[in-house]
C-alpha cells in the first residue's frame, strides 16, 4: 500500500545532534555515577569524551559511509577492512556483551518493578518459596528470559509501544531532575547537600573505595565509556545527513560536548540535593538502586524546601520513585523483547551460514527461533551461576554491573583496532572522511583502543588488588569463554570450508 506521507528530508544539525543524543545519553549513568564517584566522577567523563567519544563517534561515521549498502552491519565493517575471522571474533564478542547485558538486567529490572509497586527498593526482603537475596532474583531472571523468548519466537510486534512509552518516560526523568534540582537550590537560597571544597571535590571520591586510588579512578573510565555507549548507532546516519562532509562532524562535535556536560552538570545536579554520607553511603544502597535512592531523596528534599511535613516530603518522594520504577521498568522491558531477537538476527544474517551449528542459522519467519532458544539456555546457565555463592545484594550488583561494562565496552576496541587498515585500503569507498589522512587515523584508532583496553584492565585488576577475586573472575570469565567458542567455531567453519574445497579440486 502506498504512503501519502511526503519525503521528511535530510537531517540538519539540530536534528542529528538531538539524534545521537537520544541514542547515547542514560540516565541511570548519572546517580551510579555519583554513587561511585561524587563530583570527582565529571572530570573522568570529560577526559573520556576526549579520548573515546568524540574520535570514535568519527569513526563510526566513516564506517557507516563506506559500506551503508552492507546488510552484514559492523560485521562486515571489519571483514572488508582486516579480514573474516577477526571480524567474526569481534562481531561475536558485540554480540556477547548483549547476553551478558540480559544476565545483569533479567536480575536489576526486579529493582524498578519493586519502585514503582511499593515506592522503594524491597527486594532485599522479598521470599518466595524459602527462596531471597540474589537467588530469588536470578530465579525470576530465569522465569523473565523464559518468557520473553517465547513471546518473542512467536514473531509479536505489539511490544513496540511499550518500548516507546518507556522511553518518553526517562526522558522526562531528565526533565524532573533538572527541575526539581534548581528548585531546590533557589529554595535553600544556593546552599548545597554536598558541599563543593575547591578542587578536591572533583578529583577525591566520598567513595572510601576510590578515595585516594588512582587505579580505581581509571577503573571507572569503563563506566564513563559505557556511558557514551550507543554511539555505533551514529554509523548510518551519514547519507541522510545534510551537506554531511560539513555537518557531520559538526554535529558530533557538539552532541559529544552536550552529552560530556549533559552527564557533569546531572552530577552536580545531583549533589545539589543529596549528601553523600548520609544517602548514599548507607546500609541497603547499591548500584542497582542508587538511581531510586538518588530521585526518591529529589522528592523529599523538594518537600523540605517548600515546607511541608516529613510526612508529606517522604511520600512526595514515595511518589517519584514509583514513576522513576515505572519508567524504568517499562523502558528495560521493551529493550528486552528487542534485544533478545536484534542482535542475534543482525549477527547470522551478516556472518557465512556454514559458521552455525544444527538449526541455529536458520531464520523462520524473520526471526531466529532456534538460536533464540539456544541463546535463552545459555543466559539461564550464566545466571545459575552467578546466583551459586549467596553474596550480598550490593556485592551482587557490583559483580553484575561490572561484567556488563566490561562485555559492552571490548567490542569497541575491536572497531577502532579495524579503522586503520580500513583508512590504509584505497580500493575501499570512502564517502565521508574525517581523519584526512592514515596517519591521523592510526593515532586516532592507538588513542581510543588503548583507552578502552586500559579502562578495562583497571577495571579487573582494581578488585583483585583490594581482595575481591570473584569480581574480577566474573568481569573476565565471560569475555575470555566466549572469545574461545568464537575462535572454535571458526576453526570448525574453515576445516569445513578447505574440506569443500579439497573434495571440489578433486
Amino acid at each position: 500500500m502506498a504512503s501519502n506521507k511526503k519525503p521528511t528530508g535530510k537531517l540538519t544539525l539540530v536534528s542529528l545532534i538531538l539524534m545521537i543524543f537520544t541514542s547515547v545519553y542514560g540516565f541511570n549513568n548519572i546517580p551510579r555515577s555519583f554513587y561511585k564517584m561524587g563530583y570527582a566522577a565529571i572530570p573522568w567523563f570529560i577526559l573520556s569524551g576526549i579520548t573515546f567519544f568524540i574520535p570514535f563517534a568519527f569513526m563510526m561515521a566513516e564506517y557507516g559511509a563506506a559500506f551503508k549498502n552492507e546488510k552484514g552491519g559492523i560485521y562486515s565493517w571489519m571483514e572488508k577492512s582486516v579480514g573474516p575471522r577477526f571480524a567474526f571474533i569481534g562481531t561475536f564478542m558485540w554480540y556477547v556483551s548483549y547476553i551478558i547485558w540480559m544476565v545483569n538486567v533479567s536480575q536489576g529490572m526486579w529493582v524498578p518493578f519493586s519502585n514503582a509497586i511499593f515506592g522503594k527498593d524491597t527486594t532485599k526482603d522479598w521470599v518466595i518459596l524459602g527462596l531471597s537475596g540474589p537467588k530469588l532474583l536470578a530465579v525470576l531472571g530465569i522465569l523473565w528470559i523464559v518468557f520473553v523468548t517465547y513471546i518473542s519466537t512467536k514473531g509479536l510486534d505489539k511490544i513496540k509501544k511499550i518500548t516507546s512509552l518507556g522511553g518518553s518516560t526517562v526522558a522526562a526523568l531528565n526533565i524532573v531532575l533538572w527541575i526539581g534540582a534548581i528548585a531546590i537550590l533557589i529554595l535553600n537560597k544556593g546552599q548545597l547537600a554536598q558541599p563543593i571544597e575547591g578542587l578536591k571535590s572533583f578529583t577525591q571520591s566520598p567513595n572510601p573505595k576510590f578515595a585516594g586510588n588512582m587505579i580505581a579512578g581509571l577503573a571507572f573510565i569503563v563506566y564513563a565509556i559505557f556511558a557514551y555507549g550507543g554511539i555505533e548507532a551514529v554509523g548510518g546516519l551519514v547519507d541522510q545527513t545534510e551537506n554531511a562532509e560539513k555537518t557531520f562532524p559538526k554535529g558530533v562535535a557538539i552532541s559529544a560536548a552536550i552529552i560530556s556536560i549533559g552527564y557533569s552538570m546531572g552530577i552536580l545536579l545531583v549533589g545539589i540535593f543529596t549528601n553523600w554520607t548520609n544517602v548514599i553511603n548507607q546500609e541497603g544502597v547499591h548500584l542497582g538502586n542508587a538511581g531510586y535512592v538518588v530521585m526518591t531523596n529529589l522528592g523529599i528534599e523538594f518537600g523540605r524546601a517548600i515546607g511541608v511535613s516529613d510526612a508529606t516530603a517522604m511520600a512526595m518522594g514515595a511518589g517519584i520513585a514509583r514513576f522513576v520504577g515505572i519508567s524504568m521498568f517499562l523502558a528495560l522491558m521493551g529493550a528486552f523483547f528487542t534485544l533478545t531477537y536484534a542482535p542475534l538476527k543482525q549477527m547470522i544474517e551478516g556472518t557465512p551460514a556454514e559458521l552455525w551449528p544444527w538449526k541455529m542459522g536458520e531464520l523462520k519467519d524473520g526471526m531466529p527461533i532456534y538460536a533464540m532458544w539456544v541463546q535463552a539456555g545459555i543466559v539461564v546457565v550464566m545466571i545459575t551461576l552467578l546466583a551459586v555463592g549467596g553474596d550480598s545484594m550490593s556485592k551482587f550488583f557490583d559483580i553484575l554491573v561490572a561484567m556488563t561494562n566490561v562485555a559492552m565496552t571490548l567490542p569497541y576496541m575491536f572497531l577502532s583496532g579495524a579503522f586503520a587498515p580500513f583508512k590504509k585500503k584505497t580500493e575501499i569507498h570512502k564517502p565521508f572522511e574525517v581523519f584526512k589522512s592514515y596517519n591521523s587515523a592510526l593515532f586516532a584508532s592507538i588513542v581510543v583502543t588503548l583507552t578502552v583496553g586500559f579502562a578495562n584492565f583497571f577495571t579487573v585488576l582494581e578488585p583483585a588488588l583490594a581482595g575481591d577475586m570473584k569480581t574480577t573472575f566474573w568481569s573476565v570469565a565471560g569475555p575470555i569463554f566466549f572469545s574461545i567458542v568464537a575462535f572454535i567455531m571458526y576453526y570448525v567453519y574453515e576445516k569445513k570450508t578447505a574440506s569443500k574445497k579439497a573434495d571440489r579440486a578433486a
